[in-house]
């Protein structure tokens, strides 16, 4: 096994946001919420960060700004990917440059690719990145997916340590695990899924959930690593309520309404993503007041 960028629970913080700017002072404060909490990694300008709508200098600026705040108490993750293998070389270049400790790449959207041409992507960053690399594989966003084979190749690159699994399919996380579990720590992204694919040997979730929540979230990825798996199903069992109203619009809309809620700045998105939906936001607000969230 290759050197572990994490073990646990991972956020993929929200990046809040003004008319005109992203707002460091909410984003700051934030990030002292989930280290307070006891989270094991950050992962920024990933899907719920909003990187899609972030220019790639902004977006360095918000990593940057990421890695001097943990100051080294916790693994910083940056989103790098795109649909454009040199805009990802430049886009990790610059997260390498101001200090994250590793990097998120999700597969090529809209575009997408082959296979073969997959690993020819994959490799071409793991090789010039300066820091580990993380496969992020969400087919339901990108209509492209890294199939278990193309994932067993590529963690055979010295630089690729990790892969984020975001199909929702528990066949293909077990056939990951007997192709390549033993060379590289599989990640659950899917909230619903972290204590079943802990089960099966993963290494913890990258997790939209513990934007809101990081205390229960991280307390039931240490019952996974601790091997009680009945406390940890309950856990699971109680925090899908919650999940499900996370996810009843699209990621990031319920994050940032959330995390706003709590008082870490303003529910601004920018477009094409919108303000959360006044029905789904009472579900989403009232679950988190059955799970003690100060909203």
């Amino acid at each position: 096994m290759k050197n572990t960028v994490f073990t646990g629970m991972a956020t993929a913080i929200v990046t809040p946001m003004t008319e005109t700017g992203i707002d460091y002072e909410a984003l700051g404060r934030f990030i002292e919420f989930q280290i307070e909490n006891g989270i094991n990694a950050i992962v920024v300008m990933g899907t719920t960060g909003e990187n899609a709508t972030i220019e790639p200098e902004d977006q360095k600026e918000v990593i940057r700004f990421t890695v001097e705040k943990v100051a080294k108490r916790v693994p910083v993750i940056a989103g790098t990917g795109t649909n454009n293998t040199d805009h990802v070389l430049h886009n990790t270049k610059n997260a390498c440059e101001v200090g994250a400790d590793a990097i998120l790449v999700v597969t090529p959207y809209y575009n997408k690719a082959t296979q073969s041409g997959l690993i020819k992507h994959f490799t071409a960053i793991a090789d010039a990145s300066t820091v580990p690399v993380i496969l992020y594989n969400v087919p339901g966003r990108t209509g492209c997916a890294l199939q278990p084979r193309t994932v067993a190749k590529l963690a055979e690159h010295p630089n690729i340590v990790g892969l984020k699994e975001a199909t929702g399919n528990m066949s293909q996380m077990v056939e990951l695990m007997h192709l390549c579990g033993d060379k590289i720590d599989i990640y659950s992204g899917e909230d619903a899924l972290t204590v079943p694919m802990m089960a099966m040997g993963g290494s913890g979730t990258i997790s939209v959930l513990s934007n809101v929540v990081p205390k229960e979230a991280v307390a039931m990825t240490d019952a996974c690593i601790a091997g009680d798996y009945k406390t940890a199903a309950k856990m699971q069992c109680d925090l899908l309520p919650l999940i499900n109203a996370l996810f009843s619009e699209v990621n990031p809309i319920p994050a940032k309404a959330a995390v706003s809620a709590m008082g870490f700045g303003r529910e601004h998105l920018r477009m094409p993503l919108t303000p959360m939906e006044e029905g789904p936001r009472a579900v989403l607000l009232e679950e988190m007041r059955k799970l003690g969230v100060n909203v």
